[in-house]
């Protein structure tokens, strides 16, 4: 329930009463250019590239074609890669206000998500020590689903600290 009004934006109660500098105020980034927030912008490439290396999976288990093992492979390592400069950009505004460290939604998220990167690895690991072809038939196709769950899973947890805690949505 809004408290009251701000500026026209509806203004709703985070921490208790005897701290008004916390309730008036919506949690923001801090990791944010011109005011927008730089977290969202990326997640969605470590999002594709996890999900589509999924997808890569499923297609070589139906066709055996080892293209796209390999696509697998390459895949994870980019979705590892953005994933850990999105965690950059995540944590600076986990850190960086403590309205934010407050809610255990952003705990959730950012758990699940430090979750699915270091299984995401794990998987890139196996794939690229081990044979692309034996890792995507076997482990790494169970290992690639568990990650599109939990990224499900921390994508919800996402929107619940935008659209339920207003986490980054501008006071003014």
């Amino acid at each position: 329930m809004p408290l009251g009004t701000k500026r026209g934006l509806a203004v709703y109660q985070r921490y208790p009463k005897e701290d008004p500098e916390m309730s008036e105020i919506n949690p923001h980034s801090t990791a944010r250019v011109a005011g927008h927030p730089l977290h969202p912008m990326i997640i969605p490439f470590p999002i594709a590239f996890l999900v589509t290396a999924f997808v890569t999976d499923l297609v070589f288990l139906n066709t055996g074609r080892p293209g796209w093992a390999t696509a697998s492979i390459w895949l994870l390592g980019a979705g590892v890669t953005m994933a850990l400069v999105a965690a950059v950009f995540g944590f600076t505004d986990f850190f960086g206000d403590r309205q934010i460290r407050a809610l255990r939604t952003a705990w959730w998220h950012m758990g699940g998500n430090l979750l699915a990167v270091a299984i995401a690895a794990v998987n890139w690991w196996l794939r690229f020590s081990g044979g692309a072809q034996e890792a995507a038939a076997g482990t790494g196709v169970i290992l690639s689903g568990l990650v599109v769950a939990l990224l499900l899973f921390n994508g919800w947890m996402g929107w619940e600290l935008v659209y339920r805690h207003h986490v980054g949505v501008a006071n003014r």
